[in-house]
């Protein structure tokens, strides 16, 4: 497989909350909620970026709990059908590639806007 170091995590604004039915829930209440807002804080943003950039386990983080999200909302009730496969091809693409971060096997390219 090769690592792509440019690779970001899926937003959660991205994906629209669905509304979960009590009968069909497969997780905890508060599972997706919790797991989105632990990804908003993981996530680095543009004044972050120097500064963290070269972080492994912070960039690995960041792209675990981003998986969470998406597993969490791709096995909803009112997910759109065959999205759960799809779901957990992206989870497990963030997946490795925070595997990729933490083994040392990639690396940040640096700023593109610097002429690196």
């Amino acid at each position: 497989m090769v690592l792509n170091p440019c690779f970001r995590p899926v937003l959660a604004d991205l994906y629209p909350v669905l509304p979960m039915t009590p009968t069909h829930q497969r997780w905890p209440e508060q599972a997706l909620p919790l797991a989105t807002e632990l990804q908003r804080s993981l996530s680095i943003n543009d004044r972050q970026w120097h500064a963290l950039k070269g972080q492994r386990q912070r960039r690995a983080a960041e792209q675990i709990s981003s998986a969470l999200v998406l597993l969490l909302r791709g096995s909803e009730p009112s997910a759109p059908s065959g999205s759960t496969l799809g779901t957990g091809q992206e989870a497990i693409a963030l997946l490795e590639h925070a595997l990729g971060w933490l083994k040392g096997e990639i690396r940040d390219p640096g700023c593109p806007s610097h002429g690196r």
